[in-house]
């Protein structure tokens, strides 16, 4: 069964990493994807482009329209609403995955790193959230995916980087607190969060580089899992913390070899922050 057929999603920072390959997963399944990030010219660290993204999720079997969103800037994020109901006709899925991340103590965190942080993070979940729910609340089966850890208030995940954790919580709080809010309305908001370290350009550039990479898993296992999570009931399914690989498990995945970076034993792969 197509789930998917005809049905828009809306990705931010889709123009490479996770938010691209759950635009490619959806793509395979006929999905409109808004591609809705920032870099629009190739970046000597970071690959792909809004352009390139969505000649990949033509090519997947999708319809692609990409547009510039800085998610900062509220007006941007309005209009590239409109223009995806526009071009087609509403909204049924939206995924905040757009994210900044530095793993900086207290006292070497720069305000301006931390204002990015919170403003593309929190903010900007929270702002793409209220801009899609207009248009979410019509559909048949919305569903609103946060890609940000469960809620676990240790210590331990604040001490080494608090600015960080408290940016990403807040993504998780607006699925705690929105879920709640919209469950009546039937507009499920849930989150997903990888259980070992994904292969993307942040690990590469920020997180240990090639040899870290070496344990990661593909960012394939996300696409799988937000696609299990998305084709769920919206009424049925909100309010969750998801983690990929339990979801997969779930959904009758028992061998998880394919989503391996590299042929690396399941014990050398890298557990990912907020576990």
């Amino acid at each position: 069964m197509n789930h998917f057929q005809g049905k828009t999603a809306f990705i931010t920072g889709a123009s490479r990493g996770i938010g691209l390959a759950i635009g490619l997963r959806l793509a395979q399944e006929g999905a409109n994807v808004v591609i809705a990030a920032k870099t629009t010219e190739p970046h000597p660290k970071l690959p792909g482009t809004i352009y390139t993204a969505a000649a990949e999720i033509e090519a997947a079997g999708g319809k692609a329209l990409p547009l510039i969103v800085n998610v900062r800037e509220e007006q941007q994020v309005y209009d590239a609403v409109e223009e995806a109901v526009k071009v087609f006709g509403g909204i049924d899925i939206l995924v905040n995955n757009a994210s900044a991340i530095q793993l900086t103590p207290t006292l070497m965190t720069d305000m301006k790193r931390y204002d990015l942080m919170h403003q593309i993070n929190t903010r900007g979940t929270f702002l793409t959230s209220k801009a899609c729910l207009p248009y979410l609340l019509k559909a048949d089966n919305p569903h609103v995916l946060n890609l940000s850890p469960p809620l676990n208030m240790e210590a331990r995940w604040f001490a080494p980087h608090v600015a960080y954790t408290m940016a990403k919580f807040g993504m998780s709080m607006c699925v705690l607190g929105m879920a709640s809010e919209f469950r009546k309305q039937g507009v499920a908001f849930n989150a997903l969060w990888p259980k070992t370290a994904i292969a993307t350009a942040a690990v590469r550039n920020l997180l240990g580089g090639e040899q870290s990479i070496q344990r990661c898993r593909k960012p394939e296992i996300m696409a799988d899992a937000a696609y299990a999570v998305l084709s769920r009931g919206s009424r049925e399914c909100t309010g969750n913390f998801f983690i990929d690989e339990e979801v997969l498990r779930e959904s009758g995945v028992t061998n998880f070899d394919k989503y391996k970076y590299t042929e690396v034993n399941d014990s050398e792969l890298l557990p990912d922050f907020f576990i």
